[in-house]
């Protein structure tokens, strides 16, 4: 009981651990609470938040590129490909329509791991090669890998469906599980239960479980001895490698646990959606991957998961929304000449949100990097680096200011 009293009383003024505890709250309570505000109709912003998951496990995965070793990938979202395309392949019928002749139906929990560990050889077989380069030319590198590889999926015919894709994937089963008033259903045990879109809370628990064990398996990275080589490698390269750190095996492992996250949370997307196609692993991904992870906080897994949770929800519940609430708010104002469109002329409010939507998207992104240029909740080693910098020329000779 000591013990536990002097943790939460060490933890009581720490950013990170109230973080954990928010996020872990909510993410028990979410389902209940949308449920009973909807009235029971709350699945589709269930289903909404365990697809935020997907975006999370890359952002965590990501923060390990980026904000611990100091790489920056610009096309992350090959290996989230990766991952999803090595399980449509291992788990459905589609290597029965190919040369091969024999298809394979690879239990979930089996083919989720076997796309985070192709996704994992797929890193390492980029990183080799590449990651003697440094800086910008490491990005350039990052970013046609990013292009090539939804391009081989589009381009790789009766392999990998073209581009209309795989579909009619296996979906995740368990031996049971417990329904309840979450699907409108009494309490009670389902046998052989398997996961379908009926039941998206299914998805939102085992989403809720995947990041739990990502979390807790790069915490622990972080803290270990690989971990403190990431860091040094990223406050200077130079000086670690005269040190004793072998840098092109410390970037080689932080690449390849990057790509394997994504191939994970790839693995799952795919099962999720039942289907895969090229068209969903674009440039476009990555780039809002990286963005969650600058905007949470570089080099901090709990801020990378709040700038994931941050940005998903404006990028794919506030934008969308935003039309029909400007418009719901004209009215109750009384503006209604402002929901009325005009030929060739006013399109109305509604349309003027939709078509300004990645304008507002922009404005506030720069709004909060100018309010938060750290990031929502960076590590402290990241805070006192900024402290540095904004004091640093006050420290310096006027004469040698410029």
């Amino acid at each position: 009981m000591t013990r536990v009293r002097d943790f939460l009383r060490s933890n009581m003024r720490n950013p990170n651990a109230i973080a954990y505890f928010l996020m872990g709250v909510g993410a028990l309570i979410y389902p209940a609470v949308i449920q009973f505000i909807m009235g029971g109709n709350g699945d589709y912003l269930v289903g909404l938040a365990a697809d935020g998951g997907i975006y999370m496990l890359m952002a965590i995965g990501l923060n390990v590129v980026v904000g611990f070793a100091g790489l920056l990938d610009l096309g992350y979202a090959a290996f989230f490909a990766i991952g999803s395309y090595t399980y449509a392949l291992v788990a459905s019928n589609h290597l029965g329509v190919t040369p091969i002749g024999h298809s394979l139906h690879v239990p979930f929990w089996i083919a989720l791991f076997i796309g985070m560990f192709v996704a994992a050889g797929a890193g390492a077989l980029l990183g080799a090669p590449t990651l003697r380069l440094r800086g910008d030319y490491l990005a350039i590198v990052t970013l046609g890998f990013g292009e090539i590889v939804p391009r081989v999926f589009r381009n790789a015919g009766i392999w990998t469906g073209g581009v209309p894709g795989i579909s009619a994937l296996d979906l995740p089963s368990l031996p049971g599980w417990f329904q309840g008033p979450w699907i409108n259903q009494n309490f009670g045990w389902v046998p052989d239960f398997r996961f379908t879109s009926a039941n998206l809370t299914a998805y939102y628990v085992l989403m809720v479980i995947l990041i739990t064990f990502v979390v807790i398996l790069v915490n622990n990275l972080h803290g270990s001895r690989l971990g403190r080589a990431w860091m040094a490698v990223r406050e200077d390269e130079t000086a670690a490698a005269a040190s004793g750190v072998n840098t092109v095996t410390i970037k080689l492992l932080a690449f390849s646990i990057g790509a394997a996250t994504s191939g994970f949370a790839g693995a799952f997307y795919g099962a999720k959606l039942s289907y895969v196609s090229s068209e969903n692993f674009g440039f476009i991904v990555s780039v809002t991957v990286l963005a969650m992870v600058v905007l949470g906080g570089m080099g901090n897994i709990p801020g990378a998961m709040i700038g994931a949770i941050v940005l998903y929800f404006i990028l794919f519940k506030l934008l969308p929304d935003a039309p029909l609430q400007m418009q719901g708010l004209a009215s109750s104002l009384g503006l209604d000449s402002l929901n009325q469109a005009n030929p060739n002329g006013w399109p109305g409010i509604a349309e003027v949100v939709k078509r300004s939507q990645y304008v507002i998207f922009g404005l506030i992104l720069v709004g909060i990097m100018l309010l938060r240029p750290q990031g929502l909740l960076p590590s402290q080693i990241r805070k006192q680096e900024l402290k540095h910098a904004e004091h640093e020329p006050l420290a310096t000779p006027r004469q040698l200011q410029g």
